[in-house]
């Protein structure tokens, strides 16, 4: 039985929905009827007269545009269209689409390493993944792609040339990029690599003080966590205090996110998330077992923070974990699900938005530090001349120091390291300071 084209989309749209499935990597859950669905539909039907414009449009296209279009991409183009016009984080996957984002959270693509979004028909950078083309070439966050290959991104081909980021490991591509705060964009020509993105980096600061680095949030973001921090306490001890530093990280899965925020919480809410499903509200709690024993913890954090990275500093700030540093975050405050359609396309839209544990929506807000750092900021290594006197010890004929342990290098008081950390990251360092004073409180208060 063959139908006209505006009866066939007539028909669709009064078809009953049965059921869908939202999917994640970690779960698979039913649709429900929102509350209050039945009489928001009454009050919401469509206008058969909306119907036939969209059939009329489509044969028009279809019969009169300069060039042969196919029904099936004009059907396809009219599903992103409906799509991309909700938030910039709504789309419509096909099969490449869906390998994409399976790549993005197992941690292992082709490609330069980058965080993009499509922002008012341009392509706007997140953040860089540390250790990839991008980060190496200096790309940073709030960067703007102005052309792929030498073509000018605009409304029409955005999502062609963002699918063009990725391609063969050893394959090149040239981008215009125009930093933030320039107004002259530079060429650059990037090597295309397969990236296998470790999400955790953890090492000793200095002596006590850990240093956790979380790029992304992936599958396996939480056990590579315990598993490397629980190496460091294991050879060095139990840590007077850790930086957590999740600048420039843009996010990735909820579930990692809520489980490394459970790592070193002991209670409390770690975030919950509303929507109009009913499996869109959900509440995430903390259970006992704090990977620092207390220990005082620094959140590092900055414009590149964005979604699942604050999550965790939401949890972190609003238990009074820790003292959130940097700059204001990115403000992504909103939840997506994968709903698969076949086996070859889905459809990812955003269902709820989340909750610090305080109640607070953070979208388009972000989280501002307990202690702002100005951004961009670096320090230099001054000249200073050899002064011959520095201390009593440099006088002539002084009395020498009745210790017999005292130490016979006085100089070295710790201050040349913290000014190399300095001169390499400004706020890496300060956030050090930060934690040692911290540190310096908790010991003082504890009971002798």
């Amino acid at each position: 039985m063959r139908f006209s084209l505006p009866t066939l989309i007539a028909l669709l749209l009064a078809a009953p929905l049965g059921y869908a499935q939202t999917t994640s990597t970690a779960a698979h859950t039913t649709v429900a009827p929102a509350h209050g669905s039945s009489s928001a539909g009454a009050a919401d039907q469509t206008d058969l007269n909306d119907v036939r414009r969209f059939a009329r449009v489509f044969e028009i296209v279809r019969q009169a545009y300069v060039e042969p279009v196919s029904n099936k991409t004009l059907m396809n183009d009219a599903i992103k269209g409906m799509l991309d016009n909700l938030d910039p984080h709504s789309a419509y996957l096909d099969k490449k689409g869906l390998q994409q984002l399976d790549e993005d959270t197992s941690g292992q693509y082709s490609g330069l390493g980058i965080e993009v979004i499509e922002d008012d028909g341009v392509l706007r950078i997140i953040s860089p993944i540390d250790d990839t083309p991008a980060a190496r070439a200096g790309i940073k966050p709030g960067d703007v792609i102005l052309k792929v290959n030498g073509t000018l991104v605009d409304s029409e081909n955005i999502d062609k040339l963002f699918q063009d980021l990725r391609g063969k490991p050893g394959s090149k591509i040239t981008l215009s990029i125009l930093h933030r705060r320039s107004d002259k964009p530079v060429d650059m020509t990037l090597t295309r690599q397969l990236i296998t993105v470790s999400s955790v980096k953890v090492r000793e600061l200095e002596p006590g003080y850990a240093y956790i680095r979380i790029s992304q949030f992936q599958d396996d973001t939480a056990a590579d966590l315990e598993k490397k921090l629980g190496a460091l306490i294991a050879k060095h001890g139990p840590q007077k205090g850790a930086i957590l530093d999740l600048r420039n990280n843009p996010g990735g899965l909820v579930t990692a996110a809520v489980a490394v925020a459970d790592d070193f919480l002991n209670s409390g809410t770690i975030v919950t998330t509303r929507g109009r499903l009913r499996d869109a509200n959900l509440s995430f709690t903390a259970h006992p077992g704090d990977l620092l024993d207390g220990a005082p913890m620094v959140d590092l954090v900055n414009n590149g923070t964005a979604s699942a990275a604050e999550i965790v500093s939401g949890a972190l700030k609003d238990n009074h974990r820790a003292l959130i540093v940097g700059q204001r975050t990115f403000g992504k405050g909103v939840v997506q699900t994968v709903l698969p359609l076949d086996a070859d396309h889905a459809v990812k839209i955003t269902t709820a938005r989340y909750y610090t544990p305080d109640g607070t929506s953070i979208q388009a807000e972000g989280i501002k530090p307990d202690i702002p750092l100005g951004d961009d900021l670096t320090v230099k290594q001054g000249d200073a001349p050899a002064a011959p006197i520095n201390s009593e010890a440099d006088l002539p004929h002084h009395l020498a120091n009745q210790n017999p342990d005292a130490p016979t290098d006085i100089n070295n008081d710790g201050s040349s390291q913290s000014a190399k950390l300095a001169v390499q990251d400004y706020e890496l360092s300060q956030a050090l300071n930060i934690l040692k004073g911290l540190a310096l409180n908790r010991q003082g208060a504890s009971p002798k």
